[in-house]
């Protein structure tokens, strides 16, 4: 190759935009394709747990990033019925002293556009949705629907649950819809009359709950995120509104406090929950994945995109480590490190068991990209609690 590798990554939302701001602060040479025509506010919150914040902070917006955000000093879990707090897992102060870096909820839309600006000028190439990719051993031709063709070293899939990379590495199958689907609001706390709200709180029952936080530094929007059994859904459709009658009747019953928020919406629309069984391989040639587009999971740990934030950060290491210009040997090692703390992290949301006890999340939280040490590539990782 002559000069830097041209490494392209197709989609831009934080896992992919992540990898860009990382590998350019790396010295890397990135192109960064988004089929969506421009960004916007969608309504949508998420943690950021220290295991990404170490990460915001070298890229250079974790003060930023604090700013924006609301602290939790905990997480509480209680019955969704009686409102009983079943457990309490510190946060706040304790995250900073315990894990060197805070835990925060923030509105996804304010996160990504932080992230966004951290890129370089001219990075990020809008309306450009991926057609097909060819790898022809010496250079990849990424073909758009616009009629355009780029050419890359290295192509990073960074594109979702139904990624186009994905399906050039291992065909065409759709993601497994779990029965369950994922109700979703945000809306100004004033909203909420007749009950004072913790910054974090997850309702439980049986089958069903419903997640909550603010998702602002100033504490005046909230937002919801369930998980509710539907027993079917239209793959076809990525989402579709719901309603205050809907989320009345998924949680009749249910606590004043839920009552609340179902009573406060403004607009809440409903999202399947999708998964994919672990990936037989991460890359091919000169193709690799990461985040959704690699390993899929239902939300309920609130660290789908923290892996593939944690993918990009391991991605850069190993290009680094080895040298873009060895990919192979580079995504061997990526892999190497990253497939078992992925997995785990699949199969505890599968299992919707996070924090309903009073259980150590240092396996989770304590994690740290950059500093954990590196297993060879062709083992598999240890135990991913460094």
């Amino acid at each position: 190759m002559q000069g830097k590798p041209r490494i392209a990554i197709i989609g831009a939302g934080l896992g992919g935009t992540a990898a860009a701001a990382l590998m350019q602060r790396a010295g890397l040479q990135v192109r960064l394709y988004e089929q969506a025509p421009a960004f916007s506010r969608l309504g949508a919150g998420i943690h950021v747990g220290p295991n990404v914040m170490k990460i915001m902070r070298r890229i250079g917006i974790e003060d930023a990033l604090n700013a924006m955000g609301c602290h939790p000093d905990y997480w509480y879990s209680r019955e969704g019925v009686s409102g009983e707090v079943i457990a309490q897992i510190p946060l706040g102060d304790y995250a900073l002293r315990h894990y060197g870096a805070s835990y925060l909820t923030v509105h996804r839309g304010d996160f990504h556009a932080l992230l966004t600006e951290a890129v370089a000028p001219g990075t990020l190439h809008f309306d450009k949705k991926l057609e097909r990719v060819s790898d022809q051993g010496d250079v990849v031709h990424l073909h758009f629907t616009d009629g355009t063709m780029e050419a890359a070293d290295i192509v990073i899939g960074a594109d979702g649950v139904n990624s186009r990379i994905r399906a050039t590495l291992l065909g065409a199958e759709p993601p497994k819809y779990t029965g369950y689907v994922a109700h979703r609001a945000v809306f100004p706390i004033a909203r909420v009359k007749g009950f004072t709200h913790d910054r974090c709180t997850k309702w439980w029952t049986d089958d069903r709950h419903m997640m909550v936080y603010f998702d602002t530094g100033k504490l005046d929007e909230i937002y919801y995120v369930t998980g509710v059994p539907e027993p079917d859904w239209d793959l076809s459709k990525s989402w579709v509104p719901s309603s205050i009658e809907e989320m009345r009747a998924a949680f009749d019953g249910w606590h004043a406090g839920v009552q609340s928020l179902i009573e406060g919406t403004v607009e809440v629309t409903k999202w399947p929950l999708l998964e994919r069984d672990p990936l037989p391989l991460w890359s091919r040639g000169r193709l690799v994945l990461l985040g959704d587009a690699c390993h899929p999971m239902k939300p309920h740990m609130a660290q789908g995109a923290a892996m593939a934030i944690e993918d990009a950060a391991m991605l850069t290491r190993c290009l680094v480590e080895v040298g873009a210009d060895d990919y192979a040997n580079a995504f061997a090692l990526y892999e190497a490190n990253r497939a078992e703390r992925a997995g785990k992290v699949q199969l505890v949301s599968h299992n919707n068991t996070w924090l309903r006890s009073n259980e150590n999340p240092d396996w989770c939280f304590g994690y740290d990209a950059f500093h954990v040490p590196l297993v060879p590539a062709g083992r598999p990782a240890l135990s991913a609690a460094a």
